[in-house]
């Protein structure tokens, strides 16, 4: 029996030695660091990296920190791969947080002979158990909620976090001081670079040399340009297979320096491809023309489908010469651009929406020019502004009329307070004309009929300036929609409607309305399969045109062939997937599912119903330059502010936050704006317009959604609205609630000839 006895306490001990020596043990591969390394013969404690080749002493422990390129008490692993160098540095920060918390909770939460092994070794085989007797318990289930729980699902801690703490300070304290010396707006520490910026230089240590004034501004600068052009190279294959639209826009720097930008936009997104300095040059169609034809030539003829730029006589010269040398392109003129100058026109030749808006600027300017004017509206609006800016003049003006309105009931309770009658601005003449304006009926009749032709435009301005989707299927669409919108708001009064709508054709067929705009109507198959579908006369010269110019003879007969198995819906285009997905895809992602049958017409029908509308990526790309183009760094040269800008804006589109609207705010506008600076006239020459129309509507004055007038049925054109932003919240009161309110004409004579 003691033999027995004996025997077995012999097996026991020789048990615990094996336990304790399984981590070593040949053949034994539990813990993660083996499948990157090599046993050295006859060396137990010896590992030899399969990457460098590097014999390391301590086993697995010290190889995942060489891996892991710590620098803790080994050197770090030049060839290691970046996926596995991630895992094992990883895997060391658990480490050493459990450890941390093992000394934590033993000092707080565990008896004196408790024993928390947790073996650096064999982390991924049971970390942190307990071991008491033959019982194996997790550490975890010594922990309750209150206490340190190791698979929480919270950040762990690092040495860093936990044994830095007076450092971080001190280093905060100098990023936030080099921040305040320098001006660096607050909100640069959400730029996901920064944080990378610090993670870096925390790796790298104590010792590092800051890059020099030459290294920022050159060496480096050229290495980001090379690296942004190596991103590109999938743009650049999106535009071969479904085409592209060149962007040119002009802008105006501070020393008068004139800049003329080139983007280049396709369902992939606009990238800003380069400037050209046209100080010395003059702007002449053939000039404009010569500058246009090399950038086709760089991204690629075949690849261009249209130019866009803005109607200015001189570019509608070079796109005319444009075409006559590039036979298969199209320019177009900047629908924004084109939208917006319709509401000039509106200002500018219908005599009540000239003199409403001088009233309304003149409202706006008298309380924005005093501080304490601004703090009593504030009270009564309950913190809503009077401004609603949307950067585009025109459009700017009929917002803020529609914000006027909006807040007509609290104006006028202010105008009819105590506070302002005792204010020593009620005796200015500004003030009076003020205060007469907002309690006149006749004028906030003639606010509701400025904002009743209006407003269906702003809507269509707010579309063809998305960047979310495509715009050219439904441009042609939403101009027809908008003028019936128009004759509904005027109760189909002839008299009321016309002049808006001659405002409207003038523009529309003279220079806005385009062969392409016609095709991707007829194209596009959440509108052609409606039952509002119209294929008259000039859709189909539309059509033909485009196929006559993009498409050669052969070409040309097949898809003429083919539109007949579209119209018909034969084929892939009957199938009941084909008609359910109309108005839950893009009209260029519908044509790729299901035009297969029909190769030549689906590539003729992508290229075309891929395309925008506006130049609007030029005018956020002026922002950019307009940043990098400051008051202090104004002595840039046009070559290093091209690739600044290169860098920054295709950077941002990388990351995915150039298309993030942005809601503007009263303190965005220049402190010189018309509507806001009293010493402005109403005839103020505006240099430049900017189309970046992404805060329209989306003020903080507090509107609602309600439903758009439809295409076809009501959940296709909920659909609709959703993917073009064109949800109608420039609502307008109920007729019967306005004509209860007030009972004079719109457009009284007495009102028209008052100022």
């Amino acid at each position: 029996m003691a033999s027995a006895s004996g025997s077995g306490s012999a097996s026991a001990s020789n048990t615990g030695t094996v336990a304790k020596s399984r981590k070593n043990a040949t053949g034994v591969r539990d813990d993660p660091a083996w499948a990157h390394s090599y046993e050295v013969p006859r060396e137990r404690l010896k590992i030899k990296c399969k990457y460098c080749d590097k014999v390391v002493s301590g086993g697995p422990y010290r190889l995942k920190h060489h891996l892991g390129c710590t620098k803790i008490n080994v050197a770090p692993c030049h060839a290691v791969p970046d996926e596995v160098k991630n895992n094992m540095l990883s895997i060391c920060m658990r480490l050493e947080g459990l450890s941390m918390k093992k000394k934590q909770a033993s000092s707080c939460s565990l008896e004196d002979d408790d024993v928390v092994d947790v073996d650096n070794d064999d982390e991924d085989a049971g970390v942190g158990i307990k071991r008491e007797g033959k019982e194996t318990t997790k550490i975890s289930s010594f922990f309750k909620k209150r206490s340190l729980n190791i698979q929480s699902k919270q950040k762990q801690p690092t040495i860093n976090q936990m044994m830095k703490k007076d450092l971080r300070e001190d280093v905060c304290m100098q990023i936030a001081r080099f921040f305040y010396t320098s001006a660096i707006p607050f909100n640069c520490v959400k730029n996901p670079e920064f944080e990378k910026m610090c993670h870096l230089i925390g790796k790298y240590g104590v010792g590092l040399k800051p890059p020099s004034y030459h290294e920022i501004s050159d060496k480096y600068l050229r290495k980001e340009v090379d690296n942004t052009m190596s991103l590109l190279e999938e743009h650049k294959t999106m535009w071969k297979k479904s085409g592209c639209s060149i962007m040119s826009d002009g802008w105006t720097d501070k020393k008068r320096m004139s800049i003329c930008n080139f983007l280049v936009n396709s369902p992939k997104g606009t990238i800003f491809l380069t400037s050209t300095d046209t100080s010395d040059i003059s702007k002449t169609a053939v000039k404009v023309f010569e500058m246009i034809d090399d950038i086709v030539e760089q991204v690629g003829e075949e690849n261009v489908v249209q130019i866009v730029t803005d109607n200015a006589a001189n570019y509608r010269a070079a796109g005319e010469m444009l075409m006559e040398k590039r036979k298969k392109l199209f320019w177009t003129p900047c629908a924004a651009h084109c939208i917006d100058l319709m509401l000039e026109d509106l200002e500018k030749k219908i005599k009540v929406h000239e003199l409403t808006i001088m009233k309304g600027r003149k409202i706006t300017t008298f309380i924005y020019s005093r501080t304490l004017l601004i703090t009593m509206l504030k009270h009564f609006t309950k913190g809503k502004d009077l401004i609603r800016p949307a950067v585009t003049r025109f459009a700017t003006a009929y917002l803020t009329l529609g914000c006027l309105f909006d807040n007509r009931n609290a104006l006028r309770t202010m105008f009819a307070s105590m506070q302002w009658k005792g204010s020593r601005f009620a005796k200015l003449e500004g003030g009076k004309y003020a205060e007469r304006t907002v309690m006149d009926n006749r004028f906030w009749n003639n606010v509701n009929t400025c904002l009743k032709a209006a407003y269906p435009l702003i809507k269509v301005l707010r579309m063809v300036d998305s960047d979310e989707k495509p715009a050219m299927g439904f441009i042609y669409n939403e101009m027809e929609k908008a003028k019936q919108k128009i004759k509904a708001n005027f109760k189909d009064d002839r008299k009321s409607y016309d002049p808006i709508w001659k405002v409207i054709d003038e523009r529309w067929e003279v220079q806005l309305h385009r062969p392409l705009h016609a095709a991707a109507y007829y194209l596009n198959p959440q509108l052609h399969f409606s039952s509002e579908f119209r294929a008259d006369r000039e859709v189909m010269r539309g059509l033909y045109k485009v196929m006559d110019r993009m498409l050669d003879d052969e070409e040309r007969d097949k898809v003429d062939l083919q539109l007949e198995e579209f119209k018909h819906e034969r084929g892939l285009f009957g199938f009941s997937s084909a008609k359910s997905m109309r108005f839950k895809k893009t009209p260029a992602d519908w044509w790729e599912s299901y035009g297969a049958d029909t190769p030549e017409l689906q590539k003729f029908s992508i290229r075309i119903l891929s395309l925008t509308c506006s130049s609007s990526g030029c005018e956020r790309n002026l922002s950019a330059f307009e940043m990098v183009h400051t008051k202090r760094r104004n002595r840039l040269h046009q070559k290093k502010m091209n690739d600044l800008v290169f860098v920054m804006y295709n950077l941002k589109l990388k990351d995915k936050k150039i298309r993030k609207q942005v809601d503007l705010q009263v303190d965005d506008i220049s402190s010189d704006d018309e509507w806001i600076a009293e010493e402005e006239t109403e005839n103020t020459v505006i240099s430049r317009h900017n189309f970046n129309l992404r805060a329209l509507g989306c003020g903080d004055d507090g509107d609602e959604e309600s439903g758009g007038s439809q295409i076809g049925d009501e959940d296709a054109e909920n659909i609709l609205t959703q993917q073009h932003a064109t949800v109608d919240d420039l609502e307008l009161p109920e007729d019967d609630e306005f004509d209860t309110l007030y009972d004079d004409d719109v457009g009284n004579d007495e009102d028209l000839d008052e100022i």
